[in-house]
């Protein structure tokens, strides 16, 4: 019997090429997800460094897909909350909202990357404590409660209330999220601990599932996503070849960011990165041994690190949902589109 799973398409949008373009490339890319029978699009929001992700707004760049689509759900994966005025993302999230057909998943984080935090003339030690706030008044603009002196949001977005999700490294996030009643965000990667360097993605997100689960209080649908590293291609010495390169290119930022040391073979950077590669038999083969995507209602591919050229991502994003997805058992919740039933 097939699972239906809403099946996502996850961008950072670091094509090679200059930001106009980048911009371009990543809306044609949602425009076949959604051709294909993808469920949703993620975005990242990163500031200043165009290496770790080139899109410092994603509300403005979702606005634009928002024109361009017309079913594809538009997620932000994530907003980086500490370094936002809570009340304007409320403002943007529920105008795109309104222009969108209430198509948008508002993902949140505390942010990964320290050195983004001075110049909004902020510390990145205090993310925490800056994120739980700013989540809280987020969360009271949405509900449409009063935000001093008789002042609530307009338009109001009083449906994204039950469309936050929080992506989180550790259970204690999952609790909060889950105690919340929110979505789950779970990494396509993440740091092994000093102490379980040997650690499989599965044996560190598993706690913060169980952890989430938990605390969602009664009555709450679980929203769980989890993102996966995902690049396919007809012939398999392709996507080798592509991911020896993107990984490789990749290895010292992870080591630095906390990763352990990835090893010099392609096998052991495509382990040590958690990264499906391959044509369609080696992908459905490595997917089906994620014991996390059985537990998961959401999955969202992206092709980062590996980072293969545009007309690639089109093809592997056409073999996902069309060949990989259906082979797992999985369907979307959104019947293939006329042309793409034609095709299969």
């Amino acid at each position: 019997m097939s699972e239906i799973k809403r099946l996502g398409f996850f961008t950072r949008l670091l094509d090679d090429a200059v930001p106009a373009e980048r911009y371009r490339l990543a809306l044609e890319q949602i425009q076949v997800a959604e051709l294909n029978g993808f469920d949703s699009a993620w975005v990242a929001q990163h500031h200043f460094s165009h290496d770790e992700g080139g899109l410092p707004s994603p509300l403005v760049f979702l606005a634009h897909v928002a024109s361009r689509t017309s079913r594809i759900r538009l997620g932000t994966g994530i907003i980086t909350l500490p370094l936002e005025a809570p009340i304007r993302v409320a403002e943007d999230a529920a105008v795109l909202d309104a222009l969108s057909g209430g198509r948008l998943e508002l993902g949140v984080g505390s942010g990964g990357t320290p050195s983004s935090f001075p110049p909004f003339g902020l510390d990145s030690a205090q993310r925490g404590p800056l994120h739980g706030a700013n989540l809280a008044v987020l969360r009271r603009a949405l509900s449409g409660e009063d935000l001093s002196a008789g002042n609530r949001l307009y338009p109001q977005g009083t449906g994204l209330v039950q469309r936050i999700w929080q992506a989180t490294f550790s259970a204690e996030g999952g609790q909060r999220a889950g105690a919340a009643g929110d979505g789950l965000m779970l990494s396509r990667t993440q740091p092994r601990p000093k102490d379980r360097l040997g650690a499989s993605l599965a044996d560190l997100q598993q706690p913060i599932i169980d952890a989430y689960l938990e605390a969602l209080p009664a009555g709450i649908q679980p929203r769980i996503l989890a993102s996966r590293t995902l690049f396919v291609a007809d012939e398999h010495a392709t996507a080798l070849e592509w991911a020896d390169l993107g990984l490789r290119r990749i290895a010292g930022h992870f080591q630095a960011a906390g990763h352990a040391p990835p090893g010099e073979t392609l096998e052991e950077l495509i382990r040590a990165f958690d990264t499906h590669v391959g044509d369609t038999s080696a992908v459905i083969d490595s997917l089906s041994q994620d014991p996390v995507l059985d537990r998961v209602t959401d999955i969202s591919f992206q092709v980062h690190s590996v980072d293969p050229p545009h007309a690639l991502i089109l093809r592997s994003l056409e073999l996902t949902a069309q060949v990989v997805a259906p082979a797992l058992g999985w369907r979307s919740e959104t019947a293939l589109s006329p042309r793409i039933a034609a095709a299969s």
